[in-house]
């Protein structure tokens, strides 16, 4: 499935909902369901600058796709990085790097999330295309 495959996927599920509240239960649900990231990898060096709470993201490269594992202290916020994992996993760095990620703005995330919030989805975003901007770096580079 592609990227934009997967973003018209999450804009389908949040149309099913008729009001935030229903919207805000199913991110949470998202949050219960997202595959823990390993012990080992919660550490200072996978924490995302940005983030009021704890968000812990860890890229595994293999063979030529990133999977990202994450976790946090918040439901609401896991439940975000889980969108962003659904999104971005599973595909090359040159994918992840060239994606436009509209769902934010079409599931109605930007206006229904606190500042904090919306702050830390953003710096989700930017960690997951930096970290595939350097896996794209070293594939290439080798």
């Amino acid at each position: 499935m592609t990227i934009n495959e997967t973003q018209d996927e999450l804009i389908e599920e949040f149309a099913l909902f008729g009001d935030w509240m229903e919207k805000y239960e199913h991110i949470i649900q998202m949050a219960r369901e997202l595959p823990l990231i390993a012990e080992q990898y919660k550490t200072d060096e996978n924490l995302i600058k940005g983030c009021q709470a704890q968000v812990w993201l860890h890229p595994d490269f293999t063979g030529d796709k990133i999977k990202f594992s994450a976790d946090s202290d918040a439901i609401i916020t896991k439940g975000l990085v889980s969108m962003m994992v659904r999104v971005l996993s599973n595909h090359t760095p040159a994918e992840i790097v060239a994606a436009e990620l509209y769902f934010v703005d079409k599931i109605g995330l930007k206006e229904h999330l606190s500042v904090t919030r919306s702050n830390g989805l953003l710096s989700m975003i930017k960690q997951m295309k930096m970290y595939a901007v350097a896996l794209h770096s070293k594939v290439n580079a080798n």
